[in-house]
Order: C-alpha cells, then structure tokens, then sequence
C-alpha cells in the first residue's frame, strides 16, 4: 500500500476500534441485566454450590434441574464463567465477561478472512459488519456483546472454524462442535462446510466427492465429539431412566425452538431483519443486493479458476452462502417461531462478513469495471453508517442502568441474606427474574406448584404483605 492509503487504513482502523469499546463499554457496565442471562447464570451458581450442571427449572416446574434443555446456552460458554465465579469476582461481571472473549474471537477472525479474501479494506469491512449488526429488539434480544448468552460464542466459533478449514479440517470440525455446545442451533452450519470442504478437495465429479468424504469423516467425528462428551456426562449425572427422558425433552424444545406457534410470516421475518442494521430498511437491502450481486458475480467469473487462492475464495463465499441462507432460511419459513432476530444471528455474525468480503474481493479483483468498485464503496459505505448509528445508540440514555439495578437490588439481597431464604418466585416472567437471581436466592416462577409458599418478586405493588419494598422492586409474601 501507498503511504497514504497506509495512514488511511490505520485511521480507519482505529476509528472501528473505538467503536467496538463504546459499544462492548456499554454493554458489560450500563445494560441491566435481563432474565435470559439472569437463568444462564444459575447454571455455574449451581455448580460452584456444588448442585452440578444444573439450573433452577424456572421454566421447568422450578425446582433444581440437571442439565435442562431449556438452557440452549452450552457449557463452552457456562462453564468458564463458573471457573470466574470461583475467584469471587462480580457475578453480572463473571458472566459478562467469557461472551465478551468470544465477541473479540468473532471481529478479530473475521478481520483474518476479510485480509486474506481481499486485503485491508475487506478485513476493515469484515470486521465492521458485526458492528452494524443489531438484535437488540424485541422481548428476547441480544443487547451487546457481552451478554451470557450462546449466539456470539457459537458465530465465533464457526468464524474460526472457517479460518482453518483449509489447512486443518479436523480442527474445524471440533469447532464447529464447540459452537454446538455454545448454542445447539450451529448446527445448521454443517452444509455450509461440507460445501466448503467439497470446493476446497482436488479433482472434479465423483473423485472430488470421493476425496471429500474421505476427508470429512474425522472432521464430522469430532463435530459430533463434545455433544458426546456433555452427553455422556448427562447419562452418568442422571442414570439410564432420568437420561431417556432428558433426550426426549431436548429433542421437544429444540423441535419447537421453545415456542409455542407465533403464527409469523416469511415477510415478516425478513423486514425484521432489515430493520437489524441500524439504518431504514431500503438501506439495509441495497447493502444485500450489493453484497450478493457482486459475490455471485466474482464466484461465476472465477469458478473455473485453477489458482488455488480463487479456490479459497469461492470455498469461503459459497460456505458464506450456504451458511446464512440456512440460518436465515429455517428462521424465516418457520411460522412458529416469533420475530426475534437473536435466532438466526450466529449465523448472520458469522456468515454476513465473510459476503461482504467476497464482494469486495470480486470489485477489486476479479471484475474490472469501475461499477464494481462503485457498488462496493457504497456498501462500505452503508456497513459504516450502520456501525456509527449502533455505536451512537449503544450510548444513549437507558430506562434502567446495570447501576439503577444494583441499587434496587441491594435492599432485596440483603433481606434474602438476613432471613436465609432459599427461593424467590418472580412475578411474571420477564422484568422480575434478574433481581431474584442478583439476589442470591435461588429462581423460580410465580405459577409453579412448588412455588405456592414461597415469597414474589416483582415490580409490580404486593397484592399480599409486602416485605420489602426497595422501590423498583418489591418481595411480596405468598398468597
């Protein structure tokens, strides 16, 4: 590079940084905690406390429940955040901060695709696409990075998965199972490597295919390795009898996706995912067309190409197809499931900045045509201003503060400590279960039978004896 395309890209570089802290800033320390990390965390409480890899059954009758299949958020994340537990650190902290690890893996592996698609200003724009990404809408969102959540870690994963997919296969594939074990739903990535893998094999017609299953068989096995290593554990933790009926329950909430008939359209889903990218919808589509139309066209152009990095490059582009239209694809055509962008986002965060380096690969190096480089400057373009809105939101003013919600907190902690109390019931589902949690009671839910003489939690005023009232929050005596 010239000297100042060099100053340029550092420029822009830093710039995309300073973006990515505000907005990882913001989300560790000022987003309160919500209640699907909130039930995420009672699963290394439980085992610190030595109830082993359980939750609380909130949504499972609540009562302490061994490896329930409610919690879709696996032990690759889980179980480190319960070895930072066990230092004594902050629990919101703790659990923030192993999400966050995976969001660097996920901006740090893209920007490595991004570099060897096309260079700088791909991996520059690679690493933005994260960044423009927004799933924080709606009842069931991702707020930021370092939410506990599985979605991130599984995208990462399945980013570095790609990474060494050329040289290492069987590497991948263990990441690819590791993303499995972050968020059962990575296993729709699975096409998109096999593809990957087809591509990348030598010869054509059936010897490819016969060298690429010959390839694929200890990549696959090791897929399959730490789902067969956690089930194994549940199979020892639970015994032959309690083990048929944790299958049964896992294969119910992953057919079902936890929901009960949302009753949403094709349509619906995809303008919910135009609206993800902090900018108007006809934005976010033009920034589609653009991104698809230029990588189809350098895959077309180059796909009789004998130079091996041509053959990379179709193998990430078409894995990058594959992949998005997968996750994108099953979450859009089923009807069920509610308009909630969270479910499809590892794919999207894995998969979308692979497109959008594609298409800067085809404009600068396959199609020479000054259209090309046009239509590729304006999807830096609109990847950029969706990145700079996302950051500007992420710094505006909230309702309620991770502060706010440790004060409100504090009173209610202290009466859970003081009385000994064991459970809480939160009063609905929703707003009341991250305080129960930060309390250090265990968590239950308001309607469960267990729970019918156990004190409320919630935010609401106490329809029976109150017995602390902190404010926002309120512990209310059993009816």
């Amino acid at each position: 590079m010239s000297r100042a395309r060099t100053l340029l890209f550092w420029v822009a570089a830093a710039a995309l940084l300073a973006g990515h802290v505000v907005v990882v800033w913001h989300s560790l320390l000022t987003r309160p905690f919500w209640e699907d990390e909130a039930f995420n965390l009672t699963v290394p409480r439980n085992l610190l406390a030595g109830l082993g890899y359980a939750s609380d059954g909130a949504l499972s009758g609540s009562t302490i429940t061994p490896f329930d299949p409610r919690i879709s958020t696996g032990p690759v994340v889980l179980l480190p955040v319960s070895a930072i537990l066990a230092t004594g650190m902050d629990p919101v902290l703790a659990a923030r901060l192993v999400p966050l690890a995976f969001w660097a893996l996920l901006v740090a592996g893209s920007a490595v695709l991004g570099w060897r698609i096309a260079g700088p200003s791909a991996s520059l724009l690679a690493a933005a696409v994260p960044l423009a990404f927004t799933a924080d809408a709606g009842v069931s969102p991702i707020q930021g990075p370092a939410d506990l959540l599985g979605e991130i870690p599984a995208a990462a994963l399945l980013v570095w998965a790609l990474v060494v997919l050329q040289r290492r296969p069987w590497l991948a594939g263990f990441l690819v199972g590791l993303a499995v074990q972050s968020k059962l739903i990575a296993l729709l990535a699975l096409p998109a490597f096999a593809v990957a893998l087809c591509v990348l094999a030598e010869g054509s017609g059936w010897a490819r295919i016969r060298r690429t299953l010959r390839r694929s068989w200890l990549p696959l096995a090791l897929v399959a390795l730490p789902t067969a290593l956690f089930e194994l554990a549940a199979l020892l933790s639970l015994g032959p009898a309690a083990f048929i009926e944790h299958v049964r329950e896992l294969i119910r909430f992953v057919r079902s996706g936890g929901q009960g008939d949302a009753g949403t359209s094709l349509i619906q889903k995809l303008a919910t995912l135009a609206d993800s990218w902090s900018l108007p919808a006809w934005v976010a589509l033009v920034g589609a067309a653009i991104a698809l139309g230029l990588a189809a066209t350098g895959v077309i152009r180059r796909w009789r190409s004998s130079r091996e990095a041509d053959r990379v490059v179709i193998a990430y582009a078409l894995a990058a197809g594959v992949g998005a239209l997968a996750f994108v694809g099953w979450w859009a055509t089923a009807s069920r499931l509610p308009l909630w962008v969270r479910h499809p986002a590892p794919g999207i965060l894995a998969f979308f900045p692979v497109l959008a380096a594609v298409a800067v690969w085809a404009a600068t190096r396959v199609v020479d045509r000054g259209w090309a480089k046009a239509a590729a400057a304006v999807l830096a373009l609109i990847v950029a201003a969706g990145a700079a809105v996302h950051v500007t939101s992420a710094s505006a003013p909230r309702p309620l503060t991770l502060e706010q919600q440790r004060q409100a907190v504090a009173p209610l902690a202290d009466w859970v400590r003081e009385n000994d109390i064991a459970w809480i019931a939160a009063e609905p589902w929703g707003i009341a279960v991250a305080p129960v949690v930060l309390s250090g009671a265990h968590l239950g839910l308001h309607d469960a039978p267990a729970m019918a003489d156990t004190p409320r939690l919630t935010a609401a005023r106490c329809t029976t004896e109150t017995l602390v009232d902190a404010g926002v929050y309120r512990i209310c005596a059993a009816p």
